[in-house]
């Protein structure tokens, strides 16, 4: 009796610790890195429980540094850097821009204090993140007041233009009611660019470059002086369904600043 006493403590001294270490793993299988297990003593059994606290602290920071590295590119351009090996180089996509400038930011800035001005981009970015996010668009630059968004690189989108014309919908709407105090003029242009990374092999970022681009910057400057202030390539326009071409009206044909061709263009069909 006393021997099988001690074989039974002896194997729940075993077990014990490895049963809860078999449970911890469970609970990171299903994606809980905040779960660690009590080191009982120095034999294997305990380094094997430290060996897994080390383990699981591990996948946490690099769960913290991949959702960091999201937070600054996007997901979908995260995933895409941590599904393969990253070159510098691109492809050439159709896609379409989404470009957003406020109006009279310089005399905004000028008026007011950083901090108010800082509040107040920041709602403003909000309402495009936002928006494009919800349309599976790429937020790819922050440039000072202005954003630019891609839409169909680098998920490939079956409407990428009806997507970025929604979303310039949206945008348009929840400003002239979120942030009544401030404007901006909102373009939209789809066409062929090169999308992938570029810079150096040691600093690079992943964005867009071509005539698209270059359209969309463009647009967004002459659409602060249109009713709406949203103007976009009829191009956008006839490459969305049909159900998206209702909301637009022809414009005009400018010959954009850079080129020499006009462009048609067409403005939100019912101002809000």
């Amino acid at each position: 009796m006393f021997g099988l006493l001690v074989t039974v403590l002896n194997a729940r001294a075993v077990v014990g610790p490895i049963a809860a270490v078999q449970s911890a793993l469970f609970k990171v299988g299903e994606g809980d890195f905040d779960v660690e297990v009590r080191v009982d003593d120095g034999t294997e059994l305990g380094l094997l429980q430290s060996g897994f606290n080390e383990m699981v602290q591990g996948l946490r920071e690099r769960e913290r540094i991949r959702d960091l590295f999201g937070r600054h590119v996007g997901q979908a351009v995260a995933t895409a850097a941590t599904s393969g090996d990253v070159e510098l180089g691109g492809q050439t996509l159709d896609v379409s821009v989404l470009m957003i400038d406020l109006v009279g930011s310089t005399t905004y800035a000028a008026t007011r204090e950083p901090g108010e001005v800082v509040a107040m981009l920041n709602r403003f970015f909000t309402v495009i993140v936002e928006e494009v996010d919800r349309r599976e668009g790429l937020v790819n630059k922050f440039m000072g007041d202005a954003v630019l968004a891609i839409f169909g690189a680098p998920l490939d989108l079956d409407d990428h233009a009806g997507g970025a014309l929604e979303a310039a919908r949206a945008i348009a709407g929840r400003l002239a009611t979120e942030m009544p105090e401030i404007g901006a003029g909102i373009g939209v242009s789809t066409g062929q660019a090169v999308a992938g990374n570029v810079g150096h092999q040691s600093r690079f970022e992943y964005t867009v470059i071509g005539d698209a681009v270059n359209a969309a910057a463009r647009l967004t400057e002459l659409a602060k002086d249109v009713e709406g202030r949203v103007l976009v390539s009829t191009a956008s326009v006839s490459a969305s369904g049909p159900a998206e071409q209702e909301h637009w009206v022809s414009d005009g044909s400018p010959v954009l600043r850079g080129r020499t061709e006009p462009t048609q263009t067409s403005r939100l069909a019912v101002v809000r």
